[in-house]
């Protein structure tokens, strides 16, 4: 490899890494995963995924998870 091809890729390589870096702060976003489930990642450690059917679910019981929340408040934990 070249003098010329090494600078390119080592440019190309800072690129992309401050693209990741970027795509990192902006918080929750998600992605299909190869399993063809949806994967959301920003909320903790490891990504939550689950498959259409289940996400659909759980949406359709997002009132239920509120009204949960406000009656448990008093036990329940927030994360920083």
């Amino acid at each position: 490899m070249s003098d010329d091809d090494m600078k390119a890729e080592l440019e190309r390589l800072r690129r992309e890494n401050a693209a990741l870096k970027k795509g990192a702060s902006d918080g929750i976003r998600m992605k299909v995963s190869e399993k063809g489930a949806v994967s959301v990642y920003g909320m903790g450690r490891f990504p939550v995924t689950l498959y259409k059917e289940q996400w659909l679910k759980l949406l359709d019981m997002s009132e239920e998870i509120r009204a949960f929340i406000s009656e448990n408040q008093a036990r329940l934990k927030a994360k920083d």
